[in-house]
């Protein structure tokens, strides 16, 4: 799932900073895709940090649902050309 990283030198706990440091800023991974493979099979998921699901309204959950299943398969169709074109299927002995 989606996960959220350190500023560089800070652990995932509560830093203490001395008065009047400026505050560090946090990368967090909000959505992710993932495409892997298993021989010719081609699988595309995605995810979404689950505090961003829970502040969506049921509305806009339902339109990132469904772009977001657009946005897998378009990058899922692509991988599998990509694919294809690399690793072309041995001819067999017929």
């Amino acid at each position: 799932m989606a996960t959220s990283t350190p500023p560089s030198g800070q652990s995932n706990g509560n830093p203490s900073q001395p008065a009047g440091a400026e505050s560090t800023t946090w990368d967090v991974e909000l959505l992710r895709v993932l495409v892997s493979r298993q021989g010719t099979q081609v699988d595309a998921q995605w995810a979404i940090h689950p505090q961003l699901k829970q502040d969506l309204l049921p509305h806009e959950w339902q339109e990132i649902t469904n772009l977001m299943g657009k946005i897998s398969g378009i990058v899922g169709n692509r991988f599998a050309q990509v694919l294809s074109r690399a690793e072309p299927d041995p001819s067999s002995n017929a």
